[in-house]
């Protein structure tokens, strides 16, 4: 599926910041066998001071951006064309749950993809005695562990309510898994932590997701979004599977990934400090929009 992506995040402080710095990750990435990046630009109004293009721990690409004169607003935006190819999972080569530990033990690999990376606790995705418990409930025998990721994303999309009002960027993971509600950087964090609980490597990914206007209505513009969803990894033969549990299903060509990492804290959009004083707004439009091939 081909698509063309515009991405406008615009930051407004109250009062004039005199300096700032930030990391930004907004760029869709280019993956083999994945999605390819055919074209893209990332700009930023006004013009930074310094702009340092590099690529972080997890393989992602980034810009670091400072601002060392008065600046009140800020608009971050990307323009890209992607080809995002159909995915599709061998659940036959998956692991049984019983043998992930094993398979653990077995890994030498320390690369960004290793699943060695996303078995403990992170910084915004502790281990929690309560969601391991609810995720232990979910095994049922000795299923398959692609079936078990299932099971799990599936219940946290049947059980929790999406809810913009409930949670912030701030919320504790916990504090969104006891409300049962949140939005779905909140319902990945919670299906992460219920995963690493039980043994299972998992991971975060943030990207854009195609939404679908209802039947005879038109599309809106803006109206798309930055999307999170899981990453869980089903053992050596069949490797990492993505999980969307906002939406209760597998990722499909409908989701387009710009970055993956622990959590939230390694992918965020735009990360960084400001010098200023009281409060800022923040908005933002993500347009997805496909195109015939």
């Amino acid at each position: 599926m081909l698509y063309n992506i515009r991405l406008k995040i615009t930051y407004d402080y109250q009062n004039t910041a005199s300096s700032s710095r930030h990391v930004i990750r907004l760029l869709p990435a280019d993956l083999p066998n994945e999605q390819r990046l055919v074209a893209g630009t990332t700009t930023v109004k006004p013009k930074p001071a310094e702009w340092i293009n590099r690529v972080d721990f997890f393989g992602n690409k980034c810009v670091e951006t400072a601002f060392h004169k008065d600046h009140k607003v800020i608009v971050f935006s990307t323009e890209a064309r992607l080809n995002r190819f159909t995915i599709g999972y061998d659940r036959e080569r998956s692991a049984v749950f019983s043998n992930l530990p094993r398979n653990i033990i077995e890994v030498r690999d320390l690369t960004a993809r290793s699943p060695l990376h996303f078995i403990s606790a992170s910084s915004l995705v502790p281990l929690n005695g309560e969601t391991a418990a609810y995720a232990q409930q979910k095994i049922i025998g000795n299923p398959p562990v692609f079936d078990l990721v299932c099971a799990i994303g599936q219940a946290i999309h049947d059980e929790f309510s999406f809810d913009p009002k409930a949670t912030t960027v701030e919320t504790p993971m916990r504090d969104a898994f006891i409300g049962r509600h949140g939005v779905c950087q909140d319902f990945a964090h919670i299906m992460i932590s219920c995963l690493r609980g039980i043994g299972i490597p998992a991971g975060y990914v943030s990207g854009f997701l195609r939404t679908i206007p209802p039947k005879g209505k038109p599309r809106l513009e803006g109206a798309d979004a930055t999307h999170a969803w899981v990453s869980a990894w089903c053992g050596p033969d069949l490797g990492w599977i993505e999980y969307d549990p906002t939406n209760g299903t597998l990722v499909s060509n409908n989701h387009i990934v710009i970055a993956r990492g622990r959590d939230y804290f390694d992918v965020a959009p735009v990360k960084g400090v400001v010098r200023t004083f009281g409060r800022h707004e923040t908005k933002q439009s993500v347009d997805v929009i496909p195109i015939e091939n």
